[in-house]
């Protein structure tokens, strides 16, 4: 028997695991985008916008691995 539930309920919605490490690596996103931005640390990316979402995808990764386990 599997005691890891496949959905996770929060106020009455069922959502997948996935989803809510989505919105955790999203929040993760900012709060680190937030610091790059403050001490003048994404000046030296190319192309910042590409490095938010690899920095989405990542922490997605960490999240959905050990936060959230399916």
């Amino acid at each position: 028997m599997n005691l890891i539930p496949s959905e996770i309920e929060l106020f009455g919605v069922y959502a997948p695991p996935l989803l809510y490490a989505f919105l955790f690596a999203l929040v993760a996103m900012l709060i680190t985008v937030r610091f790059l931005n403050r001490y003048r640390l994404s000046r030296y990316f190319m192309f910042p916008e590409g490095v938010m979402l690899a920095m989405t995808v990542i922490y997605t990764a960490i999240f959905g691995t050990w936060v959230f386990p399916t």
